[in-house]
């Protein structure tokens, strides 16, 4: 069983989080699965879950409460910040969300990280509070802005803690704590050795995802392209201008491009522009059953989130990976090069695209369907049909 030493701290440790120095105060142990008869041993379960700023972080955050609520019949707190996703998408799941001050401290200007530095000390403070008023019995953080503070909040006053890891590269609030916390639920194996007591969990994805239909052998080929909610403008911009021999030089071909609300009507415009033939190409905002869409797909063209990577796993899907090159810590590199690694993915750097790369890499790709079933068939083992079961397994080990 897991659970925390009460030793005190040494004076002068309790500072700023980015200073922290503490010594170990967990002891670890092999989790073992939990028991339905746990469940009895655990009423009234308090759990605080920490993070966001993206989908990413907070829609698997969102999957991980509602098993919690449902096993447990757990009360849930998440904190985070008014700039993430999490201001609208918490509430609106119907669970109560507490805000702090905390911004960035990588990838920013001078003036916004003295400001994120002075931020600091006080929402340490604020978590400090907050976890003395709700007194949860485990505090899991999904990475994010609001990750650290309450993580590192959580180590000074002894609470048993849990890291959510879905990248192949830790950012930076789970690096500050990932040898402090009591234990570390990851993605990709190449992150476990930033944590301690780590366990290779997954992220959770929609069950729709691990049902899909395999694509008939007849069927004409069809790309989707994706950048995620927001869409890519990368993707928005050279698309349109290969639309017109991608599709001359593959019969029958279609493609599906969701372009984000920002660009859509520019998108739009270029398809048009290119001279493409309208019949074969369909341009949307917002793709609102990507289950569905996946399905369709004999070839998925996106950004490498951790959601979305762990979506292509789950659907079995070949695709072609243009990692995001602004992302914290160049992690969606790090995410392509682990299915790359594993012939689950190609992978071209934006930083080299150009209009004819991307048209070869394409017509290559949707001209070799032996290749195609070989990525797809190597997608399927990076899969975690049980990832949240398994990540409350080990918060059940984690309190009980």
């Amino acid at each position: 069983m897991l659970g925390p030493h009460r030793d005190s701290l040494r004076p002068g440790q309790f500072h700023c989080l980015v200073c922290l120095r503490i010594g170990d105060i967990f002891q670890f142990g092999r989790f073992t699965g939990v028991r339905q008869d746990m469940l009895a041993e655990m009423p009234n379960m308090r759990i605080v879950i920490a993070g966001g700023g993206t989908g990413g972080h907070i829609i698997p955050a969102l999957a991980i409460a509602n098993e919690l609520r449902l096993a447990w019949r757990a009360e849930i707190l998440f904190i985070g910040t008014p700039r993430g996703l999490e201001s609208r998408l918490v509430p609106k799941a119907g669970y109560p969300l507490s805000l702090i001050e905390v911004g960035q401290l990588k990838n920013v200007s001078l003036l916004t990280r003295a400001r994120t530095l002075l931020d600091l000390p006080r929402s340490l403070f604020r978590c400090r509070k907050l976890l003395r008023d709700f007194r949860p019995h485990a505090v899991i953080g999904v990475g994010g802005y609001a990750s650290g503070p309450a993580m590192g909040a959580a180590i000074l006053n002894h609470i048993p803690t849990l890291a959510f890891e879905p990248n192949a590269f830790p950012g930076l609030a789970n690096r500050l704590v990932g040898k402090r916390v009591t234990a570390a639920a990851v993605n990709f194996a190449a992150a476990a050795k930033y944590f301690r007591n780590p366990q290779i969990t997954g992220i959770p994805v929609r069950e729709e995802f691990f049902r899909l239909a395999p694509r008939p052998v007849a069927a004409p080929p069809h790309l989707l392209v994706f950048g995620g909610s927001q869409g890519a403008r990368i993707l928005n911009t050279i698309l349109p201008q290969i639309a017109a021999p991608l599709l001359a030089a593959i019969p029958g071909l279609t493609i599906l491009h969701q372009a984000g609300a920002r660009h859509v009507k520019a998108t739009l415009a270029a398809y048009l522009k290119s001279r493409a033939p309208s019949h074969r190409w369909q341009v949307y905002d917002f793709l609102d059953d990507m289950p569905r869409r996946f399905e369709a797909a004999d070839l998925v063209l996106s950004r490498s989130g951790a959601s979305t990577v762990a979506e292509l796993a789950a659907a079995g899907k070949p695709s072609l990976l243009i990692p995001f090159p602004q992302a914290a810590d160049d992690h969606q590199r790090r995410n392509a090069e682990a299915f790359v690694e594993a012939h689950a993915a190609r992978m071209l750097l934006e930083a080299d695209l150009t209009p004819g790369l991307l048209l070869d890499t394409l017509t290559s790709l949707l001209t070799d369907r032996q290749a195609l079933e070989s990525m797809s068939a190597r997608a399927r083992p990076l899969a975690h049909p049980d990832a949240t079961s398994r990540i409350v397994s080990v918060i059940a080990e984690l309190v009980r």
